[in-house]
């Protein structure tokens, strides 16, 4: 099974959702556990050699024909982090995602790039959203979730600033993070079925 980790616009979230989406998997008992980088970045790969997780294997994907042949394995979890503003890469991602996970922030502006991402994900899919680094108890973050509500998007999860998002490939694996990620995992699987 694919889970995608998408949204065009860069910056809210991504690499860190699909770490801990992968750490959550194993945790679950899925074996493999692969995650696919496809940002020519490598931010998921490098965070995971620098803070290898136990039974998570990285490959880099960065182009559409590797993207592909990765996201065709038959057998465990599929965590594809995708790159932002390649809109090719993630449509390819995305037409062979089970579940899509969008990562988004709080407030107006985030709005926009994750309902424009939304639209590529094929009706067969199973999508929500995930507010990362949510300001807890902020009039953003109600609006926020309103706000998806209104346009019948799931919200998989709300995931406090303090969880360590977007700390990068210095930063360990915080467990309330990989706790909130099981239940973002949890909610993708229950999409899919």
């Amino acid at each position: 099974m694919n889970i995608v980790v998408a949204n065009l616009k860069g910056g809210v979230g991504k690499t860190t959702t699909a770490v801990y989406l992968a750490a959550a998997a194993v945790e679950r008992g899925y074996d493999p556990v692969v995650l696919v980088d496809a940002d020519r970045q490598a931010s998921s790969a490098e965070w995971l050699e620098e803070s290898p997780v136990a039974g998570v294997t990285v490959v880099e994907a960065p182009s559409e024909r590797t993207l592909a042949r990765e996201t065709k394995r038959r057998s465990g979890l599929t965590v594809v982090d995708t790159p932002p503003g390649d809109h090719r890469l993630t449509q390819a991602a995305v037409n062979a995602a089970a579940a899509v996970v969008v990562p988004t922030r709080a407030g107006g502006v985030e709005l926009s790039p994750a309902l424009l991402t939304l639209e590529l994900v094929p009706a067969r899919a199973s999508r929500g959203v995930v507010v990362a680094s949510a300001r807890l108890g902020t009039n953003d973050l109600d609006e926020t979730v309103a706000f998806w509500r209104d346009q019948k998007v799931s919200v998989w999860g709300v995931v406090p600033e303090r969880v360590g998002i977007a700390a990068g490939p210095e930063a360990r694996l915080y467990r309330e993070g990989v706790e909130h990620y099981t239940d973002v995992l949890r909610s993708a699987l229950r999409g899919h079925r």
